[in-house]
């Protein structure tokens, strides 16, 4: 009857540790927003602005609270500017009377 229920004792699973860590950690996520809201100013401005907020959200730890890295700030407020431009952009071209003709 040895060795039934005695492996977990010799490797216990760590509490903190159970989730895997192959995913980008928090400063690179803060980097690609950066990126994604810069270059949103550029072009498709209404997709990489929430991907900017979205990665800047994710960087922070989802929460406003605590020390908070600065590309997390700056890719959250870019890309926060960027959507709203990109939404007051298309609702300019979509007003009657702004046409080509």
């Amino acid at each position: 009857m040895a060795g039934f229920g005695t492996s977990s004792r010799r490797h216990p699973r760590s509490r903190g540790r159970t989730w895997s860590r192959t995913g980008p950690d928090r400063a690179t996520l803060g980097i690609i927003g950066v990126i994604c809201a810069i270059a949103g100013f550029f072009v498709l401005g209404i997709v990489l602005g929430p991907i900017a907020i979205l990665c800047g959200w994710l960087a922070m730890n989802r929460t406003w609270s605590g020390a908070r890295p600065v590309p997390a700030i700056i890719a959250v407020v870019l890309g926060a500017i960027d959507t709203v431009l990109a939404i007051i952009w298309l609702a300019g071209t979509a007003t009657p009377g702004t046409g080509l003709f």
